[in-house]
């Protein structure tokens, strides 16, 4: 059985409509139809949602339709990686930073009378924006990769 028949068939036997298991998962009604007649699918948080209700487990739910089981585990995977991802964003934005801090105060010294000296030395202030930047693109691409693998 499909997940869209068996949502249907536990739906009626608890004897309600499709709006009252709309209102009871917090979503349209359209949604609900949608999901009876596999146009869409719900997300996992509905799915545990669902499996409650009906007092049915969420292993009866995804066995009962291979596309919703697909549909989670790629839903699963893209939740793995937010933290690496805003990782490499941060490390992105740092190198930036820096880039801005160094084309400021060399612009800086060229314009005006100032003669801002930046401590770290010119290795670090020519190269780390670089070197950050190459290195979260990489890891960046990387694991833009990985979602594409999964």
């Amino acid at each position: 059985m499909i997940f869209g028949e068996k949502l249907k068939t536990e739906r009626n036997n608890k004897g309600w409509s499709q709006e009252e298991l709309a209102e009871k998962l917090f979503v349209s009604r359209q949604s609900v139809s949608k999901w009876e007649n596999g146009q869409n699918y719900p997300s996992i948080e509905i799915l545990i949602k669902v499996s409650d209700l009906f007092e049915v487990t969420i292993d009866e739910l995804l066995r009962s339709d291979a596309n919703l089981t697909n549909k989670v585990i790629k839903d699963s995977r893209k939740l793995a990686y937010p933290r690496l991802k805003l990782f490499f964003d941060v490390f992105v934005l740092v190198g930036l930073v820096l880039l801005v801090i160094k084309l400021g105060v060399l612009l800086l010294n060229k314009v005006t009378t100032m003669d801002i000296t930046l401590y770290g030395g010119k290795f670090f202030w020519n190269f780390a924006p670089l070197i950050i930047g190459i290195g979260a693109g990489i890891g960046s691409s990387i694991l833009k990769e990985k979602y594409k693998e999964n």
